[in-house]
């Protein structure tokens, strides 16, 4: 019998019961072909490889993570707690030393979800990569996580949510924003100005193959990682790199997909997007799983893997090298941040489409510059979905004037905001005031 060089849990959570729409990219059967490859090639009868039952995520598990407009229920359906819930268990069996590394196969997918949510954008209605962060940092104490995501899509809910942490870096490896949704992720987008340097962008071109995509995993990925000394590292697993995805304009393989898993070495990863369900997901997936396990991933292939067709141009591999050598000196040397300042506050103005849902949100998000703590943060939003709402969040390490401030715009009854939501991450407190 095959027995893994490192224990790996698998948590499979296909949700045959959500789809945006029948003939979505996002549908019932996206994992269907995963998982009959999984059973054909005896995925499960290596020595060392588990399956296991995902979670199901409470309100609170979302509220740590999220500003919910007007409520959870509103935002999720039950689908969406169960994916969040699978990155739960991924991250339990790893904290809890059941497994060495573990597998969060689940969907729906959630990278595009920001700090605030009022709907559904970029296919995703909560980011349950940042749910099952702050799961962890609840039940284990605060660590310092990497979070890398290999989506060809940049994370931009993910790098939202965690603009202003120090503890988390986040590094998004995607097609250049200038060519494909959200239009986001430069190199100049490196943290907010309390966590400058801790976001790290690496816009690749289009058809870029697996020689190119490595190099920036090997020259830019692995040297930061190695200067952060992350606790966790966790890899936000998208597969629409791939050469065959339908919404895409990459040439990555199943091969190149196992082999960044076997140089990141994530302790977690959770599923993300991918899209070429008969063409790609099976043989991505399966080499994802055997190099997390330390198996021999090299027969996996796609029926029509062609390496040559996929060989790296010349130019693009030229391009590549010279933006790795940018991005790797801006983490080191980060030019100072232009940021908006009025009074004690920082001040982030934005108007954010849900492309999915067809919502437009504006927001106003205020950052205290306190000399004591990290700072309250005030967020003030409307959309064409629900008008006037407020989030209060007090830090971690929240002194005793921003607590106060905090609860005093949280309790304001002079304010008009149709709900008010409180993440109180000091004193671990989640409060709604309702719709008036």
């Amino acid at each position: 019998m095959l027995k893994a060089a490192s224990t790996l849990g698998v948590i499979f959570f296909p949700a045959f019961d959500w789809a945006i729409s029948r003939t979505h990219p996002e549908r019932e059967e996206r994992l269907l072909y995963t998982q009959d490859q999984f059973r054909e090639e005896g995925l499960f009868d290596i020595d060392g490889i588990s399956e296991h039952r995902p979670l199901f995520a409470t309100d609170t598990d979302i509220l740590r993570a999220h500003f919910c407009f007007p409520s959870v229920d509103a935002i999720c359906t039950e689908s969406h707690r169960v994916s969040a819930g699978g990155a739960i268990q991924a991250a339990r069996l790893v904290m809890e030393n059941e497994t060495r590394r573990a597998f969060a196969l689940v969907r729906p997918p959630g990278h595009h979800a920001m700090k605030v949510v009022h709907g559904n954008r970029g296919f995703c209605n909560i980011n349950i990569e940042a749910v099952m962060i702050e799961w962890i940092r609840e039940h284990y104490g605060r660590k310092r996580i990497a979070s890398v995501d290999t989506d060809c899509h940049h994370g931009d809910g993910t790098q939202d949510i965690y603009w202003h942490d120090p503890d988390v870096l986040f590094i998004s490896l995607h097609q250049d924003g200038r060519t494909l949704y959200p239009g986001s992720g430069f190199p100049n987008e490196n943290g907010g100005p309390r966590a400058l340097g801790r976001t790290v962008n690496i816009p690749l071109p289009p058809r870029t193959s697996d020689a190119g995509y490595l190099h920036a995993i090997e020259q830019v990925v692995l040297p930061i990682l190695a200067d952060f000394q992350p606790d966790l590292v966790i890899n936000s697993a998208g597969q629409d790199n791939h050469y065959s995805d339908p919404i895409t304009n990459m040439l990555f393989s199943a091969q190149g997909y196992a082999r960044l898993n076997e140089l990141l070495k994530p302790d977690i990863a959770v599923l993300e997007g991918g899209y070429s369900i008969k063409g790609a997901l099976p043989y991505v997936n399966l080499g994802i799983c055997l190099a997390m396990a330390g198996c021999d991933y090299s027969a996996v292939r796609e029926p029509d893997y062609n390496q040559a067709a996929l060989a790296e141009n010349a130019e693009t591999m030229d391009y590549i090298r010279a933006l790795s050598e940018e991005i790797l000196e801006g983490y080191f040397n980060p030019e100072p941040g232009d940021f908006e300042k009025k009074g004690d506050w920082f001040i982030r103005e934005r108007k954010i489409y849900y492309d999915t849902d067809g919502i437009l949100e504006q927001q106003r998000e205020q950052l205290k510059d306190c000399d004591q703590c990290r700072g309250l943060r005030l967020v003030k939003s409307s959309s064409s979905h629900i008008l006037t709402c407020l989030g209060v969040e007090l830090p971690i390490d929240c002194c005793p004037a921003c607590e106060r401030e905090g609860y005093e715009a949280f309790h304001n009854k002079h304010d008009d905001y149709l709900v008010a939501q409180l993440l109180d991450q000091k004193n671990k407190r989640f409060e709604y005031r309702p719709q008036k």
